[in-house]
């Protein structure tokens, strides 16, 4: 029988740590919870942010991308070319969410100011090149050339022209002259930044090497003329007549001084002749001008100078080789682009008189 009077045990002194322990874990995972949601809503916020296109007009933005650039200052040149807005959030975004820090690629790359960031990545990761397209006009000199890449910001003008004017390149490339002057074919080309001198230099040397097929070869042959002599005749056709049609006239009358024995006398080899004597033109030709004895003076020294004058287009190569056959042996300017031609002497000061002395008809 037991005494009414004996005290209760003591309480279990184990159920207070355990539920201690319970209220810790079920904080932790509240904070973990909340953590999880903060997470989720900043991706959601960036996800957003990404999505948001940049307020511009769709205009064309160029970027250049250093090589081993790293996100932080990649972002920052495209923040400072206003292509995205917040550089600091675009690294977070590519780094955390895109997991792509390691990715994105160099060298000049094309965007828009209305791009969102998610479509800016995808030019960072694709990493394709702007191409740059320049068009060259016919009948320029090789430094005119030269200067034309360097406006369009390509090459550098004195580097391209040095190397334009290296024997060794130009018998590397195939051209039968100590130079490429004449052998830089006119065209619209598309390059890529950066571009080596050497690939401008082979890539419209090739246009020209490429229009002497079997047949221009052969017709060469015919007329009793090298490449290097076509193309020299072309370049002086080239830069007497800015009319078409009369091209085949023109490259007619030269094929009869040449058949002849006759000196050209044609005033683009005598302004060729001063620039390459003296580095300038002023516009003027003067009599010391036709005076002078150069190897490119026509004035002075029978037959073709030593090589081209300028680069010819196709029209004015085709004309040397398919001329018109004809009587004429002098041409003179009506001062409207087009020319009077004439077979004999007197014919020819009677159309000086008329079109270059205002003698009438």
């Amino acid at each position: 029988m037991s005494d009414p009077a004996a005290p209760a045990p003591p309480p279990s002194p184990a159920r207070k740590p355990r539920r201690t322990a319970r209220r810790v874990l079920l904080v932790c995972l509240a904070l973990l919870l909340l953590a999880g949601a903060a997470l989720g809503i900043l991706w959601l916020q960036l996800q957003a942010w990404a999505a948001r296109p940049m307020p511009g007009q769709g205009a064309s933005v160029e970027v250049d991308i250093p090589k081993g650039a790293g996100p932080l200052a990649v972002a920052e040149l495209l923040a400072a070319r206003k292509v995205i807005d917040d550089p600091a959030t675009f690294v977070r975004w590519l780094r955390y969410v895109k997991r792509a820090a390691g990715k994105l690629k160099a060298g000049e790359l094309a965007f828009r100011d209305d791009m969102s960031p998610e479509q800016v990545l995808q030019v960072l990761l694709d990493g394709t090149p702007v191409t740059h397209r320049i068009t060259i006009p016919e009948g320029l000199r090789l430094d005119e050339i030269a200067a034309l890449y360097q406006q369009a910001g390509l090459a550098d003008a004195a580097e391209l022209e040095r190397r334009a004017r290296d024997p060794a390149l130009a018998r590397a490339l195939g051209v039968p002259h100590d130079s490429l002057e004449g052998y830089l074919f006119p065209e619209t080309y598309q390059f890529r930044k950066p571009v080596p001198a050497d690939e401008i230099l082979k890539t419209m040397v090739a246009g020209t090497r490429k229009l002497f097929s079997p047949e221009w070869r052969a017709r060469a042959g015919e007329l009793g003329m090298s490449e290097l002599q076509v193309v020299t005749l072309a370049s002086i056709v080239e830069k007497e007549t800015g009319a078409a049609a009369e091209r085949p006239q023109i490259a007619g009358v030269f094929h009869n001084r040449l058949k002849k024995g006759w000196k050209l006398q044609t005033d683009p080899t005598v302004i060729y002749a001063e620039i390459l004597a003296t580095g300038r033109f002023d516009g003027t030709i003067h009599q010391s001008d036709l005076d002078r004895d150069h190897p490119y003076n026509t004035y002075r020294r029978a037959g073709l100078p030593p090589g081209p004058i300028c680069s010819p287009g196709a029209k004015a190569l085709e004309a040397v080789l398919w001329p018109d056959t004809t009587k004429n042996m002098y041409f003179v300017s009506r001062n409207d682009g087009t020319h009077q031609f004439c077979p004999t002497l007197e014919c020819h000061n009677a159309a000086v008189q008329r079109y270059q002395r205002g003698g009438g008809p």
